[in-house]
């Protein structure tokens, strides 16, 4: 179509106001409308847009603006978030009146109930506050309810001979709501209603979305998280598994509602699935094989409901058994699919977009150096922070063998025959090798089973941390290379490598001899015994270490041909038996974890230990103070008895010195004063003078014998 015919059809900029913005699918929706254009999906092309909008809205960046572009306002429910680049504004928690004024302000209104009920009543109330309010309109508008096929799960089938025949849009009078979603089609049939009273300004649509999937995932999340953490050997399938579930791509759906705002279709419901007919059991076991261990199991409908991870309507939706079909779609819509075909047919897109959406890459990481330098202490703490797997050689030589040995054994009754031949030969091979050799494993044994370990999908989901191995630089270079079908780059000088199991970084730990032979000296006994930490075996596997570590060949050049540059940390201290400062210092260089965060039961457990912990060291803080004040009462009590027996004596003391010197005085008294005062006091009685005292004074002085 000529650029002139483009302009004709391309509108002024719309604003679009869509509910709960930071949720999954209306964040999804809201990335994939910013960066349309109004009108663009009337015009036939044959680039593809949609796939161009994605790889920029895969990111966090603001979509470039163009004339004519949708701008997007909404609520949301969790204002501590920061807003993204392609919302224009944000709303938290309005009262009704100021949200009806901003969405009288908006030419479309969206409000998509797929995933929180909350939201049904405020559905309902916006659509007929805008049907009050109609005569206020400054131009018409449009209000899409993004529904959920939910509202058709107990519909009775088309043909009661042939239930397989699917449903189309003209049966949605006849759709029956599972019970968990009768308030969803009450809505819908209240938006349909208040549409069709003057559709010229005020039109409606009700688009009945499949379960969605894309973008980070949210009801077969539960599926791709369980398969790539791993903790599980098979993943479970939850009933029989044979229900069809009918779905649809999140950009898919945000696509259909493009088309429902440029199209202003007649129909007024409007189905939007993709075109699978795929059960729980395809899915999930598809999701295992790319993702996870590749082995799913059935396990009782009722488990759904015990999983924590799992909401009510998502369980609602796996159960769900419906054929349907989006006739309507296409035939009349101008859509660019991402997954028209389905989840299992796009399943490496989508797993890529789950990885790039959620942040989960791996990291992988190696730590080289000398024996007892603390490379496997390093490795489990780098290991249990970033959640990656500890390669050591020994436990997985010995990982390899068990498992072979249980497929031989049948154990698993879904192995194959031709497995179990293959694993029989291989296991045959590999202990004749080690009865050869004295326990011992050839070079290209171990290299065998090194290399399918890093290529596990636990490894490449998650990363890991390899542990002293390679040794040489020539196990480095079987180890690592690349396989046939990589592309090479023919002007690049480094030498061809497997891009998808080489460490990204490299760390070399080191330490002098005497400092490495002094710490394995003070090994307790217990720990050194049956160990390669004996005198003779260690210092052997030292200066083994150290021969083939002068040479111009060795591991870390190997890493620094392929530009990876080890980073050098020395040891030169006991006092950090836990190594936290080399742990922090290659925590530092690495960066933030690039996996999953702590499960919620991690984190109540977690909680619980901290609990425990805050509980045990209050209760002994307790115990010590209490200890500490009987302890000082006692003291108290002790030092005051001492005290008053001191004071009881020395009040003795003072009572016994001062009658001894009392003893003249007393005598003197008697001899001299007494007789003399006792005559006075006698005939100051007989007398009975008006001032006893001066009298009493007058005759002591009188008759005083020493005064002449």
């Amino acid at each position: 179509m000529a650029e002139e015919e483009v302009e004709k059809i391309i509108h002024h900029t719309k604003r679009i106001f869509i509910n709960n913005v930071d949720s999954y699918a209306s964040k999804c929706i809201a990335k994939f409308l910013s960066a349309c254009v109004v009108g663009a999906s009337l015009v036939e092309t044959d680039e593809p847009e949609v796939e161009e909008g994605e790889e920029r809205l895969s990111k966090d960046d603001h979509p470039k603006v163009k004339d004519g572009t949708f701008q997007i306002v909404g609520t949301i429910a969790n204002k501590n978030e920061r807003r993204p680049s392609y919302v224009l504004d944000e709303y938290f928690q309005l009262k009704r009146e100021e949200l009806l004024e901003h969405l009288m302000e908006c030419d479309i209104i969206i409000y998509n109930i797929t995933e929180d009920a909350d939201q049904m009543d405020e559905a309902s109330w916006a659509i007929s506050a805008l049907h009050a309010e109609m005569a206020r309109f400054s131009q018409p508008k449009m209000f899409i309810l993004i529904s959920t096929v939910m509202t058709w799960a107990l519909s009775k089938p088309v043909d009661a001979d042939d239930p397989e025949i699917p449903f189309t849009e003209e049966d949605y009078r006849r759709r029956r709501a599972h019970p968990n979603f009768k308030e969803h089609i009450n809505v819908e049939k209240h938006v349909v209603k208040m549409g069709k009273t003057k559709s010229s300004l005020l039109s409606t649509y009700v688009v009945a979305s499949g379960v969605q999937y894309g973008m980070g995932e949210q009801v077969f999340h539960f599926f791709f998280k369980t398969s790539w953490l791993g903790d599980l050997p098979k993943v479970p399938i939850f009933g029989e598994g044979t229900n069809v579930i009918p779905t649809i791509h999140i950009n898919d759906l945000a696509g259909v509602i493009q088309n429902v705002i440029d199209h202003k279709p007649k129909p007024h419901y409007l189905v939007a699935v993709d075109d699978s007919k795929i059960t729980i059991d395809d899915i999930v076991k598809t999701i295992a094989d790319v993702v996870g261990p590749g082995k799913t199991k059935r396990v009782p409908k009722e488990d759904a409901f015990l999983t924590r991870d799992l909401r009510q309507m998502d369980i609602d939706a796996l159960f769900v058994n419906l054929r349907i079909e989006a006739v309507y779609l296409k035939e009349s819509f101008n859509i660019h699919w991402v997954c028209e075909s389905g989840l299992i047919d796009n399943i490496d897109r989508v797993v890529e977009e789950y990885k790039q959406t959620r942040g989960l890459l791996p990291i992988r990481v190696c730590i080289m150096g000398p024996p007892a330098v603390g490379k496997s202490t390093v490795a489990e703490r780098i290991c249990k922070h970033y959640k990656l797997h500890h390669i050591r050689l020994k436990e997985t030589i010995t990982e390899t063998l068990a498992h072979l040995e249980s497929i031989v054994r049948m154990e698993d009754g879904e192995t194959e025959a031709e497995d179990s031949a293959t694993s029989s030969e291989l296991l045959e091979t590999l202990k004749e090798n080690m009865d050869q050799n004295g326990g011992r494993l050839d070079d290209q044994y171990v290299i065998r089973i090194m290399r399918d370990k890093l290529k596990s999908k636990l490894c490449r989901n998650q990363g890991f941390v390899l542990d002293s191995f390679p040794k040489t630089y020539e196990q480095a270079k079987d180890l690592f290379y690349a396989d046939d079908d990589e592309p090479e780059d023919m002007r690049s000088k480094i030498p061809p490598f497997n891009k998808k199991i080489i460490p990204e970084f490299v760390f070399s730990l080191d330490s002098s001899d005497a400092f490495l032979k002094n710490r394995v000296l003070n090994l307790p006994e217990s720990l050194v015994e049956g160990t390669s930490y004996s005198q003779e075996q260690f210092l052997r596997r030292l200066a083994r270490f150290r021969e083939s570590n002068v040479e111009d060949e060795t591991v870390l050049n190997y890493f620094e041909e392929l530009d990876i540059h080890p980073e050098h940390i020395e040891i030169t201290s006991s006092d950090d038996q836990e190594y936290l400062v080399v742990t922090e210092r290659i925590i530092k260089s690495v960066g933030k974890p690039k996996n999953y965060g702590p499960t919620s039961q991690e984190l109540e457990e977690e909680e619980r230990r901290s609990a425990d912990r805050r509980l045990r060291t209050e209760a002994q803080k307790r115990a010590d103070t209490e200890r500490r004040e009987t302890e000082e009462a006692q003291q108290r009590a002790a030092r005051w008895e001492e005290w008053s027996k001191c004071l009881e004596e020395v009040k003795k003391q003072e009572h016994d010195l001062l009658e001894v010197q009392a003893v003249p005085l007393r005598n003197y008294l008697m001899k001299n004063v007494m007789p003399t005062l006792t005559q006075g006091l006698i005939e100051c009685c007989k007398t009975r003078p008006q001032d006893p005292v001066d009298f009493l004074a007058e005759y002591l002085f009188k008759s005083n014998p020493q005064v002449e």
